[in-house]
């Protein structure tokens, strides 16, 4: 395989590859920037809908977080045993990998798979298409257009700018990423402030009759309970995500730990207490037929600055697609170190030292979801499997204890917390099959299972076209100027 020979460059430094940039308010920002898209601005109706009041949905809404805490807690200690990034596919790995040649390694393969191939451009493209939504909306009110035709266009093209930018960015440097992830974070964080100040502001002034009904027409039935939860549980989603960087996090021994013990809460205080800003202000029909909650909220509440909530929530979606592309591009990474996808995805541009060949087809899968139409469904569908990944977790951290009992561990949870996550996971992959089946569903199942057969012939059998990987590899060396990680003669 030709590769570019690097010793002609002088300003290369000797090590090429990824590099500790991200800091504590960094990692606090990237946890923070993927939790909170835009479905606490668009969609809390449904945790209200399945629970039936008031009182039960905030409870619903704390106890969802306290859950996402737990399980991301145990996933502190997974980054301290397997300090390598890649999230669960590297728990995957280490934990099942060295069980069977063939059976041990394939979790992995098929998380890789789902993930890089279907899930993460998927969403990205849903994210950034939501992003243009919401960025036109007040635009299109001001100018008046009403036209729906040029107005998807102009979103449709708006969204592909944005796709484009946040490519460029994780491209560009991970330091860059680093300024404007905390920057948008921060816009985000106002936009949660501006809806809770308002909420706030009409409890001042005496509008909690809404709240006064506290548990007033709870549904206890089991399914509704079940969905109340798996719909909270969705909006949180996100919490694991910081174990997909540990590479590039600064002592990530301390900081993965005290990130999520910050960004958790800080995102669970905000749910409740928007919740409790809408209801104060919105009556339960009210937020039922409402397509997007904040911004029904901000037009009874802020009057001719009810601008800022969809703009806020435009912030907020950009912030969620950059960091969600940038950690799955780490997947890529240590994916194409392992050989489970294209070599060239593990390599580093030796000026910018980040993954630029897994950041652009990365970004060439998000931009043809893009061109393809409405994915939403598709993303909620194919939530059930982060449950799965995520109880899957919970069993690779109950082998690494065991077969790595005599490694030093900073930070250990009490044994109950991973079975308690596990049961918990087991229960939201399969309630909503049983309560909605779906044809969805079984796409999700029938792309996941036809990992299968590229597995066995790709990466166990072993059978590629060696000129035809050899002369791609060398076009994105060239391309994006990326080198496999290495230690270089000066």
């Amino acid at each position: 395989m030709n590769e570019i020979d690097m010793k002609t460059e002088p300003n290369a430094e000797a090590n090429v590859g990824l590099k500790r940039e991200m800091g504590l308010f960094s990692a606090i920002n990237f946890i923070l920037a993927i939790m909170i898209g835009s479905g606490i601005f668009v969609s809390p109706a449904s945790v209200l809908k399945y629970s039936g009041s008031v009182g039960m949905c905030l409870t619903i809404w704390i106890l969802c977080g306290l859950v996402s805490l737990l399980g991301a807690l145990a996933f502190a200690e997974l980054g301290t045993i397997v300090p390598r990034s890649g999230g669960q596919y590297a728990f995957f790995m280490d934990s099942f990998g060295p069980l069977h040649r063939f059976w041990g390694p394939l979790p992995a393969f098929l998380y890789s798979w789902t993930m890089i191939i279907l899930i993460r451009p998927a969403e990205v493209a849903v994210i950034v298409m939501t992003f243009s939504e919401y960025l036109c909306q007040p635009i299109f009110d001001m100018i008046c257009l009403n036209d729906a035709e040029i107005g998807d266009k102009v979103k449709k093209t708006l969204s592909l700018v944005a796709l484009g930018i946040i490519t460029y960015i994780n491209v560009r440097s991970v330091k860059l990423f680093v300024k404007v992830q905390n920057i948008f974070g921060s816009f985000k964080i106002l936009a949660c402030l501006v809806v809770i100040i308002g909420g706030a502001y009409e409890l001042f002034l005496g509008n909690h009759k809404n709240l006064t009904k506290g548990f007033q027409g709870t549904s206890f039935a089991p399914k509704d309970l079940a969905l109340a939860f798996y719909s909270g549980l969705w909006a949180y989603d996100g919490w694991a995500t910081l174990t997909t960087i540990t590479e590039e996090v600064q002592r990530p021994e301390k900081n993965i730990l005290r990130s999520i013990i910050i960004s958790v809460p800080v995102v669970t205080g905000l749910y409740v207490f928007m919740n409790i800003a809408y209801m104060t202000v919105l009556s339960i029909p009210d937020i039922m037929a409402s397509k997007a909650v904040a911004v029904s909220f901000g037009e009874k509440v802020l009057g001719p600055f009810s601008f800022i909530i969809p703009f806020g929530v435009a912030l907020s979606t950009f912030g969620c697609a950059l960091s969600i592309q940038f950690g799955v591009t780490r997947l890529c990474y240590v994916s194409g170190q392992d050989g489970f996808m294209l070599e060239a995805f593990s390599y580093i541009n030796y000026k910018k030292f980040t993954p630029s060949p897994a950041v652009i087809f990365q970004g060439l899968g998000s931009f043809v979801f893009i061109l393809s139409g409405d994915l939403v469904q598709l993303i909620e569908f194919s939530s059930f499997l982060m449950w799965v990944s995520y109880g899957a977790s919970m069993v690779s951290l109950l082998v690494l204890r065991r077969v790595k009992q005599n490694i030093f561990k900073p930070y250990q949870v009490p044994i109950w917390i991973p079975v308690f996550i596990l049961l918990v996971s087991i229960y939201l992959a399969l309630a909503p099959i049983i309560n909605y089946p779906d044809p969805m569903y079984l796409f999700a199942v029938f792309f996941t299972a036809a990992g299968i057969p590229v597995y066995y012939w790709f990466v166990y059998k072993k059978r590629v076209h060696r000129g035809v990987i050899g002369s791609l590899t060398y076009v994105l060396q060239v391309v994006c100027e990326a080198v496999p990680p290495q230690k270089l003669e000066m």
